[in-house]
């Protein structure tokens, strides 16, 4: 089974020119997360790709990573949060106060009032502690600080509420795109086999279907059932260390890949696989031992993020994780 390596394109990797030189260098399909595009940003980036001149015989998959039910802020001017801070969260799609961020999800503050008082933002770099709960906001104060900015994910530690279905974004998303030879799809959040079963329903047996997991159900006890009705899976740490705190993820993923062999699909490592190549043009020792410990266990692939996305060095990212090209079983 083929090795693949699926960068994530953004403001750090927006020319051809580079998506050429990510493909020598050991890229296999590229991706995008429509979470930060609105349909008319996504537009350009399709033209763009659809006229792309590749070295290959065919062009590479364009992989429309969709929300699903994942919970991100709104929009509002990104802003410095420091410890001790009080922050409200508001039911809105945007604000432009100082003091508030949006949360453009009913859901999620009907979520707030059984869950536990933790929430993590921005894959746990930021963290609140809700102080008061209302119906429509929550007041919260900020126990670590950090860098945010609109569209980032938002999520409780302790809460497995949460209403499972495509946006409307998405579901537009979708039929704007689906004539495209290239375009496959990725769902955030899949909670089961039933959710996933949903989707693919929707789109239909010949879309290719990427199921992310990243909640404790899905990558403890429904793995299985999920491999079933999708074309690949990848394991999002990121998220899933925002979901289950640090050391539970950590165990997940170690009970996962215990039987990450047995999957009847192609299992992709993904969440800060080689963050420190964001701003480094080499990887750590601890990095490239990771990943050629869960090639070995049986992942077929490797999914970069902020690395090519973001990062300085998106051309040597792709190099560093073609190292591993002929690890694994």
């Amino acid at each position: 089974m083929e090795y693949g390596i699926t960068a994530t394109l953004g403001p750090g990797s927006n020319k051809a020119a580079t998506w050429q030189e990510m493909l020598a260098a050991g890229a296999t399909a590229f991706r995008l997360n429509t979470s930060h595009l609105t349909l008319a940003q996504l537009g350009p980036w399709l033209e763009a790709y659809a006229a792309f001149s590749t070295p290959l015989k065919t062009r590479p998959a364009l992989v429309l990573d969709l929300q699903g039910s994942k919970w991100r802020l709104g929009r509002f001017s990104a802003a410095d949060l420091r410890a001790g801070q009080i922050i409200d969260l508001v039911n809105a799609a945007e604000s432009d106060q100082a003091q508030s961020l949006p949360v453009p999800h009913a859901d999620f503050f009907e979520a707030a009032q059984t869950a536990g008082d933790e929430i993590v933002l921005n894959d746990a770099r930021v963290r609140l502690k809700v102080e008061q709960r209302g119906l429509t906001a929550l007041r919260c104060v900020v126990t670590l600080g950090g860098r945010i900015s609109s569209n980032k994910g938002i999520t409780f530690v302790q809460s497995s509420f949460r209403k499972e279905a495509l946006s409307e974004k998405d579901k537009q998303i979708f039929e704007e795109t689906r004539h495209f030879s290239f375009v496959q799809y990725a769902v955030s959040y899949i909670k089961d086999a039933d959710e996933m079963a949903r989707y693919r329903k929707l789109m239909g047996r010949q879309v290719y279907l990427v199921a992310k997991l990243e909640r404790a159900g899905a990558v403890l006890d429904d793995s299985a059932r999920i491999a079933r009705l999708a074309d690949e899976m990848w394991l999002c740490r990121g998220d899933l260390g925002a979901e289950m705190g640090m050391r539970g993820m950590a165990r997940a993923a170690l009970e996962f890949s215990r039987k990450v062999e047995r999957c009847r699909v192609p299992v992709y490592l993904a969440g800060q696989v080689l963050e420190h190549m964001s701003e480094q043009p080499t990887p750590t020792r601890s990095e490239i031992c990771y990943i050629y410990e869960a090639l070995v266990r049986g992942y077929r692939g490797l999914v970069l993020s902020d690395e090519t996305a973001v990062g300085r060095f998106p051309v040597e990212s792709c190099r560093a994780a073609a190292l591993f090209r002929g690890e694994g079983g």
